[in-house]
Protein backbone atom coordinates (compact mmCIF):
# COMPACT_ATOMS: atom_id res chain seq x y z
CA UNK A 1 0.00 0.00 0.00
CA UNK A 2 1.28 3.45 -0.93
CA UNK A 3 2.63 5.50 1.94
CA UNK A 4 0.44 8.36 0.73
CA UNK A 5 -2.68 6.22 0.86
CA UNK A 6 -1.84 5.28 4.45
CA UNK A 7 -1.28 8.94 5.25
CA UNK A 8 -4.60 10.00 3.74
CA UNK A 9 -6.47 7.25 5.58
CA UNK A 10 -4.82 8.37 8.79
CA UNK A 11 -5.80 12.00 8.23
CA UNK A 12 -9.36 11.03 7.28
CA UNK A 13 -9.61 9.02 10.50
CA UNK A 14 -8.19 11.92 12.52
CA UNK A 15 -10.68 14.29 10.89
CA UNK A 16 -13.56 12.00 11.82
CA UNK A 17 -12.34 11.66 15.39
CA UNK A 18 -11.90 15.41 15.80
CA UNK A 19 -15.34 16.11 14.33
CA UNK A 20 -16.94 13.50 16.57
CA UNK A 21 -15.13 14.93 19.59
CA UNK A 22 -16.42 18.43 18.82
CA UNK A 23 -19.99 17.14 18.57
CA UNK A 24 -19.63 15.34 21.89
CA UNK A 25 -18.26 18.47 23.54
CA UNK A 26 -21.11 20.53 22.09
CA UNK A 27 -23.70 18.14 23.56
CA UNK A 28 -21.92 17.95 26.91
CA UNK A 29 -21.09 21.62 27.46
CA UNK A 30 -24.43 22.83 26.12
CA UNK A 31 -25.91 21.21 29.22
CA UNK A 32 -23.83 23.38 31.55
CA UNK A 33 -25.70 26.63 32.31
CA UNK A 34 -23.86 29.88 32.84
CA UNK A 35 -26.06 30.80 35.74
CA UNK A 36 -26.34 34.47 34.75
CA UNK A 37 -29.05 34.08 32.10
CA UNK A 38 -26.92 35.61 29.34
CA UNK A 39 -27.32 34.19 25.84
CA UNK A 40 -24.66 33.98 23.18
CA UNK A 41 -26.04 37.19 21.66
CA UNK A 42 -25.82 38.98 25.02
CA UNK A 43 -22.26 37.80 25.56
CA UNK A 44 -21.19 38.79 22.05
CA UNK A 45 -22.56 42.30 22.43
CA UNK A 46 -21.06 42.76 25.90
CA UNK A 47 -17.63 41.60 24.76
CA UNK A 48 -17.79 43.98 21.80
CA UNK A 49 -18.71 46.93 24.00
CA UNK A 50 -16.15 46.02 26.67
CA UNK A 51 -13.53 46.29 23.93
CA UNK A 52 -14.84 49.60 22.62
CA UNK A 53 -16.36 48.14 19.45
CA UNK A 54 -19.80 49.51 18.54
CA UNK A 55 -19.93 49.13 14.74
CA UNK A 56 -20.20 45.32 14.58
CA UNK A 57 -23.66 43.78 14.25
CA UNK A 58 -24.58 40.43 15.87
CA UNK A 59 -27.03 38.37 13.80
CA UNK A 60 -28.43 34.85 13.75
CA UNK A 61 -27.78 32.35 10.94
CA UNK A 62 -28.80 28.81 10.09
CA UNK A 63 -26.73 25.64 10.25
CA UNK A 64 -24.82 23.77 12.94
CA UNK A 65 -21.78 25.64 14.28
CA UNK A 66 -21.87 27.93 11.24
CA UNK A 67 -20.74 30.85 13.42
CA UNK A 68 -18.42 33.34 11.75
CA UNK A 69 -17.22 36.93 11.58
CA UNK A 70 -17.35 38.75 8.26
CA UNK A 71 -14.83 41.62 8.26
CA UNK A 72 -16.15 43.03 5.00
CA UNK A 73 -19.48 44.07 6.53
CA UNK A 74 -18.51 43.80 10.21
CA UNK A 75 -21.12 41.19 11.03
CA UNK A 76 -21.01 38.39 13.60
CA UNK A 77 -23.27 35.52 12.49
CA UNK A 78 -24.16 33.09 15.26
CA UNK A 79 -25.97 29.81 14.67
CA UNK A 80 -29.34 29.55 16.40
CA UNK A 81 -28.07 27.33 19.22
CA UNK A 82 -25.24 29.75 20.00
CA UNK A 83 -27.27 32.93 19.50
CA UNK A 84 -30.01 31.97 21.98
CA UNK A 85 -28.08 29.50 24.14
CA UNK A 86 -27.36 30.43 27.76
CA UNK A 87 -24.76 27.75 28.39
CA UNK A 88 -20.99 27.43 28.52
CA UNK A 89 -20.62 26.15 24.96
CA UNK A 90 -22.64 29.04 23.52
CA UNK A 91 -20.63 31.53 25.59
CA UNK A 92 -17.29 30.12 24.39
CA UNK A 93 -18.24 30.10 20.71
CA UNK A 94 -19.80 33.56 20.80
CA UNK A 95 -16.76 35.02 22.57
CA UNK A 96 -14.46 33.31 20.06
CA UNK A 97 -16.20 35.03 17.16
CA UNK A 98 -15.90 38.37 18.93
CA UNK A 99 -12.21 37.57 19.25
CA UNK A 100 -12.06 37.82 15.45
CA UNK A 101 -13.81 41.18 15.53
CA UNK A 102 -11.23 42.42 18.02
CA UNK A 103 -8.44 41.11 15.77
CA UNK A 104 -9.94 43.11 12.92
CA UNK A 105 -10.28 46.26 15.03
CA UNK A 106 -6.66 45.99 16.21
CA UNK A 107 -5.25 45.08 12.77
CA UNK A 108 -3.98 41.67 13.93
CA UNK A 109 -1.36 40.75 11.31
CA UNK A 110 -2.29 37.09 10.63
CA UNK A 111 -5.94 38.08 10.14
CA UNK A 112 -4.89 40.78 7.67
CA UNK A 113 -2.84 38.20 5.78
CA UNK A 114 -5.72 35.73 5.72
CA UNK A 115 -8.16 38.39 4.53
CA UNK A 116 -5.77 39.39 1.75
CA UNK A 117 -5.64 35.77 0.57
CA UNK A 118 -9.43 35.29 0.45
CA UNK A 119 -9.91 36.47 -3.19
CA UNK A 120 -6.96 34.35 -4.35
CA UNK A 121 -8.13 31.26 -2.47
CA UNK A 122 -11.67 31.76 -3.74
CA UNK A 123 -10.39 31.78 -7.32
CA UNK A 124 -8.09 28.81 -6.67
CA UNK A 125 -10.84 26.67 -5.14
CA UNK A 126 -12.96 27.07 -8.27
CA UNK A 127 -10.30 25.86 -10.67
CA UNK A 128 -7.64 23.89 -8.82
CA UNK A 129 -9.31 20.47 -9.08
CA UNK A 130 -9.83 20.74 -12.82
CA UNK A 131 -6.36 22.13 -13.50
CA UNK A 132 -4.64 19.40 -11.48
CA UNK A 133 -6.79 16.67 -13.07
CA UNK A 134 -5.98 17.98 -16.54
CA UNK A 135 -2.29 18.16 -15.67
CA UNK A 136 -2.21 14.57 -14.36
CA UNK A 137 -4.07 13.21 -17.40
CA UNK A 138 -1.82 15.06 -19.83
CA UNK A 139 1.23 14.01 -17.83
CA UNK A 140 0.18 10.37 -18.22
CA UNK A 141 -0.35 10.77 -21.95
CA UNK A 142 3.15 12.12 -22.42
CA UNK A 143 2.01 15.58 -23.44
CA UNK A 144 4.66 18.26 -23.17
CA UNK A 145 2.21 20.73 -21.63
CA UNK A 146 1.16 18.30 -18.91
CA UNK A 147 3.93 19.23 -16.43
CA UNK A 148 3.27 22.95 -16.91
CA UNK A 149 -0.47 22.62 -16.30
CA UNK A 150 0.12 20.40 -13.27
CA UNK A 151 2.61 22.90 -11.87
CA UNK A 152 0.02 25.66 -12.24
CA UNK A 153 -2.45 23.46 -10.37
CA UNK A 154 0.09 22.83 -7.62
CA UNK A 155 0.67 26.57 -7.27
CA UNK A 156 -3.08 27.14 -6.93
CA UNK A 157 -3.38 24.39 -4.32
CA UNK A 158 -0.38 25.78 -2.45
CA UNK A 159 -2.34 28.97 -1.88
CA UNK A 160 -5.14 27.04 -0.18
CA UNK A 161 -2.57 25.23 1.96
CA UNK A 162 -0.98 28.51 2.96
CA UNK A 163 -4.43 29.83 3.83
CA UNK A 164 -5.06 26.81 6.07
CA UNK A 165 -1.85 27.37 8.03
CA UNK A 166 -2.37 31.12 8.38
CA UNK A 167 -5.81 30.29 9.76
CA UNK A 168 -4.26 28.42 12.71
CA UNK A 169 -2.78 31.41 14.60
CA UNK A 170 -5.91 33.42 13.79
CA UNK A 171 -8.19 30.83 15.38
CA UNK A 172 -5.92 30.13 18.35
CA UNK A 173 -5.52 33.82 19.10
CA UNK A 174 -9.29 34.39 18.91
CA UNK A 175 -9.82 31.59 21.44
CA UNK A 176 -7.13 33.00 23.73
CA UNK A 177 -8.81 36.40 23.66
CA UNK A 178 -12.20 34.80 24.28
CA UNK A 179 -11.11 32.74 27.28
CA UNK A 180 -9.27 35.65 28.88
CA UNK A 181 -12.30 37.91 28.55
CA UNK A 182 -14.78 35.28 29.76
CA UNK A 183 -12.71 34.87 32.90
CA UNK A 184 -12.01 38.58 33.39
CA UNK A 185 -15.64 39.60 32.86
CA UNK A 186 -16.90 36.92 35.24
CA UNK A 187 -18.96 35.21 32.54
CA UNK A 188 -17.35 31.88 33.41
CA UNK A 189 -16.37 30.78 36.89
CA UNK A 190 -13.82 28.44 38.41
CA UNK A 191 -16.43 25.69 38.08
CA UNK A 192 -17.14 25.99 34.36
CA UNK A 193 -14.18 27.85 32.80
CA UNK A 194 -12.42 24.57 32.02
CA UNK A 195 -15.46 23.51 29.99
CA UNK A 196 -15.25 26.68 27.90
CA UNK A 197 -11.57 26.03 27.33
CA UNK A 198 -12.27 22.43 26.35
CA UNK A 199 -14.92 23.51 23.85
CA UNK A 200 -12.58 25.92 22.07
CA UNK A 201 -9.71 23.42 22.05
CA UNK A 202 -11.98 20.85 20.41
CA UNK A 203 -12.89 23.38 17.73
CA UNK A 204 -9.23 24.32 17.19
CA UNK A 205 -8.29 20.71 16.46
CA UNK A 206 -10.51 20.78 13.37
CA UNK A 207 -8.36 23.54 11.87
CA UNK A 208 -5.15 21.66 12.70
CA UNK A 209 -6.36 18.52 10.92
CA UNK A 210 -7.55 20.55 7.94
CA UNK A 211 -4.15 22.21 7.59
CA UNK A 212 -2.28 18.91 7.83
CA UNK A 213 -4.63 17.31 5.31
CA UNK A 214 -4.03 20.15 2.87
CA UNK A 215 -0.26 19.87 3.34
CA UNK A 216 -0.30 16.11 2.75
CA UNK A 217 -2.30 16.57 -0.44
CA UNK A 218 0.06 19.28 -1.65
CA UNK A 219 3.08 17.03 -1.06
CA UNK A 220 1.36 14.23 -2.97
CA UNK A 221 0.79 16.45 -5.99
CA UNK A 222 4.39 17.62 -5.87
CA UNK A 223 5.57 14.00 -5.83
CA UNK A 224 3.43 13.28 -8.89
CA UNK A 225 5.00 16.25 -10.63
CA UNK A 226 8.44 14.92 -9.78
CA UNK A 227 7.49 11.48 -11.05
CA UNK A 228 7.58 9.78 -7.63
CA UNK A 229 4.12 8.32 -7.15
CA UNK A 230 5.04 5.58 -4.68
Amino acid sequence: MSVYLILFIGIALASWLVSSNLQRKEKKYSQIPLGNGMTGKDIAEKMLHDNGIYDVKVTVTGGFLSDNYNPSNKTISLSQGIYSGDNVFAAAVAAHEIGHAIQHATAYAPLKMRSALVPIVSFSSQWVTWVILAGILLLGSGSTVGPTILLIGIALFAMTTLFSFITLPVEINASTRALAWLNRAGITTSRNHAAAEGALKAAAYTYVVAALSSLATLIYYIMIFLGRRD
